[in-house]
């Protein structure tokens, strides 16, 4: 009996192991950094305890960066959903080329993000781009706008091929949302007389909002983890106005401040993001079975009592 209850930990002890060596090793090597006084040249001088995060927090950017992370994640993972949500409908019906329309969607984001950023980028010139000469070309704007070169411009420049790079992913996770769905629930409602709207509102958004939450969580991760989009279109631009948390460690750590141990400190913050989210994701996927563990029972039971609460307190009101 021992001996079967160990045989699954053989077969998994691979992946433990690269999961040690690539993720948890490098994670507490990035802790203790951020605890250790560096110079200039990422070269340890000891100690300093939490000296390296007293200093991020005093850094001037802080709240523009902050700010800046918000804005991009809120943006980004919005309208992305709302995009995906429409083009997986479109996608999900019988027309004819379907298959075409699928990968050409898909394309774009199978291609390195790196090289879909360049391209961007290029569009993007203040000179010679293609998206000025269009716009002057529909009477739009009368100069060349420096779309990343200007701090007015920058950030939502970066917003918007950010959207544009994630919108694909996003369709294509709601799409099989919606592929997953009987087709003989449309029938029922159909015989029952609900319109395409009331359609879609109590029957297609009930049953895809399973799909809808993971697709939100990991949007969501993959757009705070987008380094390339922002490093590439307005990396090499002075100051700090389109920068989120993850370029701004980059900058701390190898060009501005030559500080190891503060980009450390950052990027531990931005794990502490990241955990959030990850846990976020559990709750979503394990929902049924976190309902029924001791945390969710007590939940559920103070949730209970206060709704008893409110509802003895309601009559003598």
């Amino acid at each position: 009996m021992r001996h079967h209850a160990w045989r699954p930990l053989a077969w998994i002890s691979p992946s433990v192991l690269l999961i040690v060596a690539v993720i948890t090793l490098p994670a507490l090597r990035m802790v203790w950094t951020s605890l250790q006084l560096t110079d200039e040249t990422g070269v340890s001088h000891g100690f300093a305890g939490l000296a390296n995060y007293r200093r991020l927090l005093a850094e001037p950017a802080l709240v523009n960066v902050l700010s800046n992370t918000m804005v991009w994640v809120l943006l980004v993972v919005g309208v992305s959903i709302v995009v995906a949500l429409a083009l997986a409908q479109l996608l999900n019906k019988r027309f004819f080329g379907r298959r075409l329309v699928r990968w050409a969607l898909i394309v774009p984001w199978a291609t390195s993000l790196v090289m879909t950023s360049t391209v961007w980028r290029y569009m993007l010139e203040g000179g010679n781009g293609i998206i000025n000469r269009f716009l002057m070309d529909l009477g739009v704007i009368s100069a060349p706008i420096g779309w990343y070169q200007d701090p007015r411009y920058a950030f939502w420049s970066v917003v918007g091929v950010g959207i544009v790079v994630t919108i694909p992913f996003t369709t294509y996770v709601l799409l099989a949302g919606l592929q997953a769905i009987d087709p003989q629930v449309y029938e029922a409602g159909k015989l029952d007389g609900a319109g395409p709207w009331k359609t879609y509102r109590y029957i297609t958004l009930p049953l895809l909002r399973p799909a809808l939450v993971i697709a939100t969580i990991l949007v969501t991760i993959y757009v705070f983890n987008s380094f390339p989009v922002i490093w590439v279109i307005t990396g090499s631009n002075p100051g700090n106005f389109s920068d989120i948390t993850l370029t701004w460690a980059y900058k701390i750590a190898f060009q501005q401040q030559l500080n190891t141990g503060e980009g450390a400190a950052l990027s531990v913050f931005n794990v502490l993001i990241l955990i959030v989210v990850v846990l976020l994701y559990l709750r979503a996927v394990n929902g049924d079975r976190e309902r029924r563990s001791w945390l969710g029972r007590t939940w559920t039971a103070l949730a209970d009592r206060l709704s008893e609460r409110r509802g003895r307190r309601r009559p003598a009101g």
